[in-house]
């Protein structure tokens, strides 16, 4: 059996927060060239649009393209409903929370594979968590070894050519506190991301996404410099 050829270069899922940060990081040292993909899908937490702008700046990729596809009146999710109210508290045990968003990682990673088979870039990166994860179920191991499988078989590269596009999530087993101390060992400009689900002005403090960086944070005895947070 040939073995599949791997092409230099990746595209990161950047969304601005502290995952794809970490990634675009790991990216930049790894395998460049580097290009990041950002997806407005109708998120209420839109905010991350401009920290996704300004860490492809600081990182001064070789390409930032910020896609517009309004998906939002399609999926639903107090994500993209703005009149639904967000969780306050970590979902019980078993269920998925109303935060999560339908499909999106599949969505969001098809987009990801068409852009990086027509660049002919290696590997799709994303910070997807399988440890403080909330339940998604597009966040499991099991579904992205998956989703490489579809590739090998859904693109011309891979059919005709052999190239193989790795789909990488580095941090998909760290903690919150490892995902900021590997963060640390790698310089992320922390004070550029943006995490918090409600999307105002200052991070709202309350919102799911807030309470687990600020445990991040506080469990790798690092000092959260992001204005607005919790010190």
């Amino acid at each position: 059996m040939t073995r599949p050829r791997e092409l230099a270069g990746s595209v990161v899922l950047l969304s601005g927060g502290m995952d794809s940060a970490t990634c675009l990081a790991l990216a930049a040292r790894a395998r460049p060239p580097v290009h990041a993909l950002t997806v407005l899908y109708g998120q209420r937490h839109a905010r991350e649009i401009r920290a996704a702008r300004a860490l492809a700046r600081h990182y001064r990729v070789d390409r930032h393209v910020v896609l517009k596809l309004p998906l939002a009146p399609l999926l639903d999710s107090s994500l993209t409903r703005p009149g639904r109210r967000l969780p306050q508290r970590k979902s019980r045990a078993g269920r998925i929370p109303s935060t999560y968003v339908p499909a999106r990682n599949t969505i969001l990673l098809s987009v990801a594979l068409g852009y990086a088979e027509s660049h002919r870039l290696g590997a799709i990166y994303l910070g997807v968590n399988a440890v403080d994860y909330s339940g998604y179920p597009d966040c499991r191991p099991e579904y992205l070894a998956a989703f490489e499988r579809m590739a090998r078989l859904a693109t011309r590269a891979s059919v005709e050519g052999g190239v193989r596009v790795r789909i990488l999530a580095p941090l998909l087993h760290d903690s919150k506190a490892e995902i900021v101390r590997r963060g640390e060992q790698l310089h992320v400009p922390w004070a550029l991301t943006w995490s918090c689900y409600a999307g105002g002005k200052a991070p709202c403090g309350t919102c799911p996404a807030c309470r687990l960086r600020a445990r991040g944070f506080r469990a790798a005895g690092v000092v959260d410099p992001a204005p607005g947070t919790s010190r």
